[in-house]
């Protein structure tokens, strides 16, 4: 074998080895993104759930409370941006709105004890911690996505591909610090 031929042999194989390193490397940023799409559709999913749960709760509550309005209406205004969101962003901002909103109403049942006793407020409730459960859960998992996307369009040599695409950090799902702070009824 000449030695061009022995030459253009090895640039083509390195060539063929490279290219597979790229393709490969495309595939997985491809599955990385599609989880993390599949774990925001997710966490929608619960919170579509929630929002069709709460105004069967509201209107249980009011039925006890009606000179209650202010917080039916910081509800109904709450859900109707969670619902109006665009984007995953705008999502989370709002349901933080919406955690803050039933966090008053949820402590205004404390205010009455028989509205404690109906079984279907005792029925909703349990449904909606049932659901708050599965959002915490479908959080915790969309952030785990994310960390592991985050984690390889920054690994070498991954970024460099996940720059030419334009591929870019994925943000987490973080709750708002006023939902720290329990809520304050007055009556």
């Amino acid at each position: 074998m000449k030695r061009s031929t022995q030459v253009l042999l090895i640039a083509v194989i390195v060539l063929v080895i490279l290219g597979g390193s790229v393709v490969g490397r495309y595939n997985q940023l491809i599955e990385l993104e599609t989880s993390v799409d599949g774990g925001w559709a997710q966490v929608e999913n619960q919170l579509q759930r929630r929002a069709d749960l709460v105004p069967n709760l509201v209107n249980t509550v009011k039925g006890y409370a009606a000179h209650e309005e202010g917080v039916f209406t910081e509800i109904a205004e709450a859900r109707s941006r969670l619902m109006g969101a665009n984007s995953p962003e705008a999502q989370m901002e709002a349901n933080a709105g919406l955690d803050s909103a039933l966090s008053r109403l949820l402590a205004i049942s404390e205010a009455y004890p028989e509205l404690k006793a109906d079984t279907s407020f005792v029925r909703l409730q349990d449904e909606l911690a049932g659901t708050e459960n599965r959002i915490a859960t479908e959080r915790m998992r969309f952030n785990e996505r994310v960390q592991i996307w985050n984690a390889s369009i920054r690994k070498f040599p991954t970024n460099i591909l996940a720059g030419m695409l334009g591929k870019k950090a994925k943000s987490f799902f973080e709750v708002e610090a006023e939902v720290h702070q329990a809520p304050q009824v007055e009556f």
